[in-house]
């Protein structure tokens, strides 16, 4: 079964809006935006600098 496809742009562009921040406040803007649909987890990990791609393989959803 496929990585559901709102759940793939989401992690994308919540990727591209962490790695693009400038300040503290347009990271909590971010995280604010992103943490319904992806969780604290996934965030976390995204703005420790894990890849979009490398989190959307271990998704339960991703193909096998």
């Amino acid at each position: 079964m496929p990585v559901a496809v709102d759940y793939e742009l989401a992690i994308r562009e919540a990727e591209k809006r962490l790695k693009d921040a400038q300040t503290a406040g347009d990271v909590r803007n971010a995280w604010k935006r992103h943490l319904p649909t992806l969780g604290h987890r996934t965030l976390g990990r995204l703005l420790m600098g894990q890849s979009a791609s490398s989190l959307l393989t271990k998704h339960p959803d991703a193909k096998d």
